[in-house]
């Protein structure tokens, strides 16, 4: 006789995670003006390793709003790619990544654009992502999620992922690809990408406010009643 399996717990823990942290800095809903074109997300992406997002943003619209458009940004040397790309924790690196990846675009494309992926099933879109310079799973869900793509794949960086390793979510020593195959599968089935994309935001929250790498601030934190490290 086969056993009828119910549903993971874990996604009644994901559902439980949200409203908690809704309850708490209330709803994360990005507007939908400020969804951005899938190349600007993806550059932003590239350059955004380690550095506040609200210098990411700015150097990526300083860059096209400079050069006029992104074969022109490729066309620049890495040196003034760094310069322009001086607020970013690794310059040099970044400028590297991003010429890197704007040149594979346009070897691929014939120009820098990602009209493509439209037609392409999300995971396959992703997979294409990756095999460019500088993008993993984070900047390809990015790309499929924070833009007006507007696909429902879940932006997992480092705050979001020590979070729901503490919780028990994901394995504690999951990497970014691991933890994101474990946890899609588990997202409600009811939620849209809006949805994933305010989960992520508010997780992130957790792990910038309460649920330091090295600092926990558990008695306040209001994912803690859900939480193995935290209970």
């Amino acid at each position: 006789m086969q056993l009828l399996l119910g549903p993971d717990p874990r996604t009644e823990q994901i559902a439980a995670l949200h409203a908690a942290l809704i309850a708490h800095f209330g709803r994360v809903i990005r507007p939908a003006d400020k969804r951005r074109d899938p190349v600007w997300t993806l550059v932003q992406g590239v350059i955004g390793a380690r550095t506040k997002t609200q210098y990411s943003n700015a150097s990526t619209d300083n860059m096209l709003a400079l050069h006029g458009s992104w074969e022109a940004v490729t066309a620049l040397s890495e040196d003034v790619l760094t310069d322009l790309l001086k607020t970013a924790t690794y310059p040099a690196l970044m400028a590297q990544r991003l010429k890197a990846c704007l040149q594979a675009i346009i070897a691929e494309r014939g120009r820098v654009t990602l009209d493509h992926l439209h037609n392409l099933p999300t995971d396959e879109a992703m997979a294409w992502l990756e095999t460019l310079p500088g993008v993993a799973r984070k900047v390809s869900a990015g790309v499929m999620n924070a833009s007006t793509f507007n696909r429902s794949a879940l932006v997992i960086d480092t705050n979001h992922r020590r979070v729901i390793q503490r919780m028990g979510l994901v394995p504690p020593k999951a990497d970014t690809l691991r933890a994101y195959m474990v946890l899609m599968p588990l997202l409600p089935d009811k939620w849209s990408p809006a949805d994933v994309d305010e989960h992520h935001l508010l997780v992130k929250r957790v792990g910038q406010q309460f649920c330091r790498p090295k600092q926990l601030h558990c008695k306040d934190c209001p994912s803690r009643h859900l939480c193995k490290t935290g209970s």
